[in-house]
């Protein structure tokens, strides 16, 4: 369900290319982790990474919206909703990476 739901809020957050290339190979390759580490349910060391990625992926976050955010006067419907939806991946990520480290916890980890 996390990785579910991050793929559909990322997809939402690239629809207008107000974001550069940067913003959606960030997200997309820290679900490819996900994946991997939902496939391989015995590994710590992909859970691992898949937390530290969706750690990483708040920060570089803040960053491409805090720069790339249009001024007022240039906002269309479709770039407030890229925004939001952006706005609302970054928003739920401290709740999945909770999910995640109880994960690794249940997994074997300290």
């Amino acid at each position: 369900a996390i990785i579910l739901v991050h793929w559909l809020l990322t997809v939402w957050g690239c629809m207008n290319y107000m974001f550069p290339a940067s913003y959606a190979w960030g997200n997309f390759s820290v679900l490819a982790v996900g994946i991997w580490a939902i496939v391989q349910r015995d590994s710590l060391d992909a859970i691992m990474m898949f937390l530290t990625g969706l750690l990483l992926t708040v920060l570089t976050d803040i960053i491409h919206i805090s720069v790339f955010y249009p001024p007022n006067n240039y906002l269309s419907d479709v770039k407030r909703f890229s925004a939001g939806m952006a706005i609302f991946s970054l928003l739920l990520k401290p709740v999945s990476c909770y999910l995640v480290y109880q994960m690794y916890r249940e997994r074997g980890g300290e």
